[in-house]
């Protein structure tokens, strides 16, 4: 059974940053592609931001490339979102996620992911 948890989560004031993180436990014997999504009340999960499980390969949601950055350390098994000059409309839950597929050519696509976690809420507010 794998589980993730994420953690990090908080209030930060407009401008600020924070940097979550994504530990993976259980099936030890695979490394995932691994996405950070974050939900909105009554909408739909969105992508944030993926890295392959190799972590050469990052991929992010046009609108926040720039402030977020994906990074992973596979020997520790855990992921991270680092997010600068954060924005009141950045306030949301945020989701980890983990993919075994072989191929990740569409980490934007929820449907890949295996694995959720049950997320973190962060809040950017004065």
């Amino acid at each position: 059974q794998v589980r993730l948890v994420e953690s990090g989560g908080g209030l930060v004031h407009p401008g600020g940053s924070l940097k979550l993180t994504c530990a993976v436990s259980g099936d030890t014997d695979r490394n995932y592609h691994m996405a950070w999504f974050r939900q909105f009340p009554g909408k739909e999960r969105e992508f944030v931001a993926g890295i392959a499980r190799g972590g050469i390969e990052r991929y992010y949601a046009v609108s926040l490339k720039g402030r977020f950055t994906a990074d992973r350390d596979n020997d520790k098994r855990t992921a991270y979102l680092l997010m600068n000059d954060m924005k009141p409309e950045d306030t949301g839950v945020y989701v980890c996620g983990a993919a075994g597929t072989y191929s990740y050519d569409n980490p934007q696509d929820a449907a890949l992911y295996e694995y959720w976690g049950q997320g973190t809420q962060v809040t950017v507010s004065s």
